[in-house]
């Protein structure tokens, strides 16, 4: 066979031939029809992001106006997006008759102590996942997160049949009151198995090496693990704080004095009720809810990047 291809009988269509100018043209072209799809796509993209953010932002705005608000205002038929006369006495009236710092002392107090007992057993949990070999333990696992497929609401029940047991209901004690809001939500099958990823990302041969130097699991949990895993545990730590200062339905019913319960249940309280025609004054109970909302907003505005490190390090390996 001849290594040579012959194109003399090789017929080229005319038609097709561009020459050095009409090409460049059409190059350009085609980029100038890429960059309008492109400018498209990106101001779609943008109105799209503008229109999910005014959409949660909404609610938030609409509590700050409402709380600057007079009553008429508010009852009126036709609603206003910023009242006619700025009400900043609605802001004052809350720190006179709402029994503000106690109830934000409550509510600091269980925060803090749910979170560090969940992060106690979140860590111990997710390592015995994670790096011990026992038998079972997937089998464990698997019962732990068909757990997270039942609503809490369920759960409600048998939690407070628990603390009854224990005797933190009946004549109720302010540390009775804490125990029973705090003990039964130590442990979170979420954050289990949030920080159980987290560590299966850790290379096995850092366990092994720990191990031929001597060292025992419970000093290579706490000075390399928990290290290494630091912003999933800061994520668990907001997210756990957050949940727990939002918290209302267990705290209304297992404390038996107002003065026990947690911010949350103090905003539904008595204390923003009108007296005479029994209405909800809105505007000094949004004036109270902004203040209540304030610290968590600059909680998550300043740890946010935490908070999308840990879960985002968390769904890399499954």
């Amino acid at each position: 066979m001849s290594q040579y291809i012959n194109f003399k009988n090789v017929q080229v269509n005319p038609n097709i031939v561009l020459s050095i100018d009409e090409a460049g043209q059409t190059v350009d072209s085609i980029k100038r029809g890429q960059r309008i799809v492109s400018i498209i796509t990106t101001i779609l993209t943008y109105v799209f992001i503008l229109a999910l953010a005014l959409t949660v932002l909404f609610p938030f705005y609409w509590m700050i106006i409402t709380s600057l608000k007079q009553k008429a205002e508010i009852e009126a038929t036709s609603q206003t997006f910023f009242p006619n006369i700025v009400m900043w006495s609605n802001y004052t009236y809350v720190f006179q008759v709402f029994d503000f710092g106690n109830y934000m002392w409550n509510t600091i107090v269980v925060a803090i102590f749910s979170t560090a007992g969940t992060l106690l057993t979140t860590v111990f949990a997710a390592f015995a996942f994670a790096r011990l070999n026992f038998k079972g333990r997937d089998t464990l696992f698997m019962v732990f997160l068909m757990t997270m497929m039942i609503p809490g609401e369920m759960m409600v029940i048998s939690n407070y049949i628990t603390v009854a047991a224990f005797g933190w209901i009946k004549d109720q004690s302010l540390l009775e009151a804490y125990a029973a809001m705090i003990v039964p939500f130590w442990v979170s099958v979420f954050h289990i198995y949030l920080l159980r990823q987290n560590f299966k990302q850790i290379p096995n041969e850092l366990y092994l090496a720990a191990k031929v130097d001597g060292k025992s699991d419970w000093s290579y949990l706490w000075k390399v693990m928990v290290p290494l895993a630091a912003p999933t545990l800061i994520s668990i730590t907001i997210l756990k704080f957050m949940g727990t200062w939002n918290s209302y339905v267990w705290p209304n019913l297992v404390t038996q004095k107002d003065e026990y319960r947690l911010i949350s249940n103090g905003l539904r309280g008595s204390a923003f009720t009108d007296v005479d025609t029994g209405q909800v004054e809105y505007g000094y109970q949004m004036a109270a809810s902004f203040c209540v909302t304030v610290p968590l907003f600059l909680l998550f505005v300043f740890f946010r990047k935490y908070i999308m490190k840990g879960v985002g390090r968390a769904g890399i390996k499954g």
